[in-house]
C-alpha cells in the first residue's frame, strides 16, 4: 500500500515540478529586501520591497550563501553564483523558488552570457 501512496504522490507533484525553469547565474542581494537573479535571459526580480514587488514563494530555499563562495559588496550584502529551479511570471519576475544550488564563482565568471554583471560598477 505504501508504494501506491508514493506513486500517487509522485503523480500529483510531477505537473508542478514540470513547469519549473532552471535558471543559472548571479544570485544578487544588493540591499535589504532586494534579491535578483541575473542569467543569460536577463535580470529576474525575486524580491524588491522598495518597488512593491511581492517576494517569491520559497525564499526560505535560498541557503546561507556566505557558507559557500560569496562576494560581499556592502555590509552583509553581496552575490554568489547559483542554479535555481523557479517559476517565472514570463516577464522579469520569479514567482516561486523550488530549489537553489550554489555553484563556484568561477562558473559564473567564465560564462560570457552573464559577464556583464561584473562590469555593473
Amino acid at each position: 500500500m505504501t508504494r501506491l501512496h508514493a506513486l500517487v504522490l509522485m503523480m500529483l507533484l510531477a505537473p508542478a515540478a514540470a513547469h519549473a525553469e532552471r535558471r543559472c547565474g548571479w544570485l544578487d542581494n544588493p540591499s535589504t529586501a532586494k534579491w535578483l537573479l541575473i542569467d543569460s535571459g536577463g535580470g529576474w526580480t525575486i524580491m524588491d520591497n522598495g518597488s512593491g514587488y511581492k517576494a517569491a514563494e520559497g525564499m526560505d530555499k535560498i541557503p546561507d550563501l556566505t557558507a559557500g563562495e560569496f562576494v560581499y559588496t556592502y555590509a552583509y550584502h553581496g552575490y554568489a553564483c547559483a542554479c535555481m529551479d523557479v517559476d517565472t511570471d514570463g516577464e522579469e519576475g520569479i514567482t516561486r523558488i523550488h530549489s537553489v544550488r550554489q555553484l563556484p564563482l568561477s562558473r559564473c565568471r567564465s560564462d560570457p552570457a552573464i559577464s556583464r554583471f561584473l562590469d555593473k560598477d
